[in-house]
């Protein structure tokens, strides 16, 4: 039975557990013992809450009481190591913050303790979500679940493997480069980056400021769409804006599709995925055009434009005096920025250019949403390929050579943008690794992006077990 519990999407498990057909307390026991089995070839989840049973046994006791009880009661989930937990270890993969201990839960936890969640654990992370892998000082890299010797992407690659491997029914991670969607893709699961704003950021770390409220967000991921509409609708501030998930989007069935962003390539079954996921939404009576959106060719480097410069001075500020502890990403990143900021001048230029930056990103922004009105829907590539060897700093597309980063520009400028967007699963490569696609929509129309990419999942097949 425990395995058989693991294996259930979140909503499943919710709805047993409502029913009193399982108890909290059997849910939680087999996440663990999972967690026991697979977790040490994984290395997805890197710290265990010590209360897990006895919250637990509460749950299971307000059910026998008759309390009301919210959406995820009894539901366990596991939170991504930046994000604060009350009481849990939470080090944002840095030497640093190896012993921190969060005396308050950031509010996107709060809100999945008060329907009844269960946090069971933090999951591994890139050092200061600052990379596309999830390996730091503290604990060390995570494994692909489908290929050990690959990653599981970043920073959320251990929330994605974690989930992927069983070991975690849902969760939530942050995303300001990709970072729940690309490991979702990796992993083969689905993911949200929802509207910028619409979830609460606070308790992050590294803190989202500034120019990063544009485009940083919490958003859930798991094995099913639905998972994701469970807990979306549990951690957002307000209820989306548009139809469920039976209702076309304002009538209108229009979508387009690009493989080509202008900035990086994409491999033959990348490109193959999306056309598979293209064909579904013919099936299901869907007008959609092959359209490259206006704007799209310029996310990169907005984002770069907008965010590499603010996040390079939040971590000269953090490792200041302490920066031999710093892991080889981060220490790039500052070696970069002592080059760049040595001078009163350079720091003047700086802000003049994230201030061009700015007025450029509405600019293209309001064209984008301009052009949406016509258009609710954009299938795309998470990115260039599906999960690399670990260690991988450069890949070669279509006899391109790009930095991993670059590779990963259609992920990055719907950040730019702060559109919501959401990875699922879409079938697999010919070494059997999963590849998802990206379904993209207009401001607060989540449920229309879920409702597009629950067809998508209906359609290929949506999350398989991996062999392990």
């Amino acid at each position: 039975m425990s395995n058989d519990l693991t294996s259930l999407s979140a909503t499943e498990l919710a709805r047993l557990i409502r029913l009193r057909t399982v108890s909290p307390v059997e849910v939680v026991e087999a996440h663990l013992g999972r967690i026991t089995q697979i977790n040490p070839s994984l290395n997805a989840i890197v710290t265990l809450a010590d209360d897990a049973i006895d919250q637990a046994r509460a749950a299971e006791a307000r059910l026998s009481g008759g309390d009301e009880v919210g959406p995820l009661h009894g539901l366990p989930v596991t939170i991504k190591d930046t994000i604060d937990v009350k009481g849990l270890r939470t080090t944002s993969g840095s030497s640093l913050l190896a012993n921190n201990v969060p005396d308050h839960d950031a509010t996107a936890v709060a809100r999945l303790k008060s329907a009844g969640a269960i946090i069971i654990g933090k999951t591994n992370v890139a050092e200061m979500a600052a990379y596309y892998e999830s390996d730091n000082r503290v604990f060390g890299r995570t494994n692909n679940p489908y290929d050990l010797n690959r990653t599981a992407g970043g920073s959320s690659g251990g929330e994605a493997a974690a989930i992927a491997a069983g070991l975690s029914p849902a969760g939530i991670g942050s995303d300001l480069a990709g970072s729940v969607r690309l490991p979702a893709h990796f992993c083969g699961i689905a993911a949200l980056k929802p509207t910028s704003g619409l979830v609460p950021v606070d308790g992050h770390t590294p803190v989202v400021a500034g120019p990063l409220l544009l485009g940083d967000s919490f958003g859930p991921m798991a094995r099913t769409l639905d998972d994701l509409l469970l807990l979306f609708d549990v951690i957002a501030d307000k209820p989306p804006l548009n139809k469920g998930p039976e209702q076309d989007v304002d009538g209108d069935r229009h979508a387009v599709w690009y493989v080509d962003d202008g900035v990086s390539p994409v491999d033959e079954e990348t490109a193959r995925a999306v056309q598979r996921s293209v064909a579904v939404l013919i099936d299901a009576r869907w007008k959609i055009e092959q359209e490259t959106p206006p704007g799209v060719s310029k996310g990169f480097e907005l984002w770069m434009n907008l965010f590499s410069a603010y996040v390079a001075n939040q971590f000269a500020e953090v490792y200041r005096g302490r920066e031999d502890e710093a892991g080889p990403q981060v220490a790039v990143i500052l070696s970069r920025n002592r080059k760049k900021t040595a001078s009163r001048d350079a720091r003047i230029d700086s802000a003049e250019h994230l201030a061009s930056a700015i007025v450029e990103r509405e600019r293209t922004r309001e064209e984008l949403l301009r052009w949406m009105k016509r258009t609710p829907i954009i299938i795309a590539p998470v990115g260039a390929t599906s999960a690399w060897l670990h260690g991988t700093q450069r890949l070669v597309v279509n006899k391109e050579s790009m930095s991993v980063f670059r590779a990963f520009s259609y992920s990055q400028t719907f950040n730019v943008f702060g559109l919501p967007s959401a990875a699922v699963p879409a079938g697999r490569t010919a070494e059997g690794l999963p590849i998802g696609v990206q379904v993209i929509g207009r401001p607060f129309e989540e449920h229309a992006v879920l409702s597009v990419a629950r067809l998508i999942e209906q359609g290929l097949g949506g999350w398989s077990a991996p062999d392990l």
